[in-house]
């Protein structure tokens, strides 16, 4: 009891000292800069006690789940030796985490509310729903095409920079064509494409994958899939933008 007391105790002091730097720079800036009190006291203390319980609670979760089944399962496919279904499993691990993705879901929603409210698309909510769908598949197929990039990577043992920077020499390129209302979109999908759940999850495909490959370092080999995943999204939307 006391031992299973202690794994969520660590990760609620770890969270708290991962969120100690925020409250301090709040504080400093409300009581020494702005010298004034801090409003809704008792609001902000529960809801950074909630914070830091989520953050136990999600690490916790990461460490017992997430990463142990996606490390398995790049780990099983690459011992079934079957190609085809190691890179349909990664184009749909791709897909499938930021289709669910809350932050993008968030940022497609906002976007749709704007590009009506700018007369971009009509300004109804039948034509918001389909601009957010619209984003969130497409920023989806990009992730999941970058993932399958990345494990075709790992396989071969491509040097991850030559890619890196032949992707951003295309964003580079496709941003003096893209329509400037999309070109801030497209950035910001990059980023909040790699969150909450895809994140983990990749990062365990990545790592179990060139762990189970002979010859290949999971330090080296294992790491860079989140890079791709957010490069992608930056072209594909802009390119969706540029159609559409």
């Amino acid at each position: 009891m006391l031992s299973k007391l202690s794994l969520l105790l660590k990760p609620l002091l770890q969270s708290f000292r991962d969120l100690a730097p925020i409250i301090i720079v709040v504080a400093f800036f409300q009581l020494a800069v702005l010298q004034q009190p801090i409003p809704n006291v008792n609001d902000i203390l529960l809801g950074t006690l909630l914070v830091a319980i989520g953050l136990a609670l999600f690490i916790r979760g990461l460490e017992i789940g997430l990463f142990p089944i996606g490390e398995s399962l790049a780990y099983s496919f690459a011992r079934k030796g079957s190609l085809f279904w190691l890179l349909s499993f990664a184009f749909a691990l791709g897909f499938g985490t930021t289709v669910a993705e809350p932050a993008l879901i968030a940022v497609a929603d906002e976007a749709a509310q704007v590009a009506a409210e700018g007369n971009i698309i009509a300004e109804s909510e039948e034509a918001m729903e389909s601009y957010a769908l619209g984003l969130r598949l497409t920023v989806a197929l990009s992730v999941g095409i970058a993932i399958l990039v990345g494990v075709i990577r790992i396989i071969k043992g491509w040097p991850i920079h030559y890619l890196i920077i032949s992707g951003y020499v295309g964003v580079v390129i496709m941003t003096g064509f893209a329509p400037n209302e999309i070109v801030g979109i497209a950035y910001d999908s990059g980023g909040v494409t790699t969150s909450t759940i895809t994140v983990p999850l990749v990062t365990a495909l990545g790592v179990g994958l060139a762990s189970s490959i002979k010859g290949r370092n999971p330090m080296i080999d294992g790491f860079g899939l989140i890079a791709f995943a957010s490069l992608t999204p930056m072209i594909f939307v802009m390119g969706y933008g540029m159609l559409f």
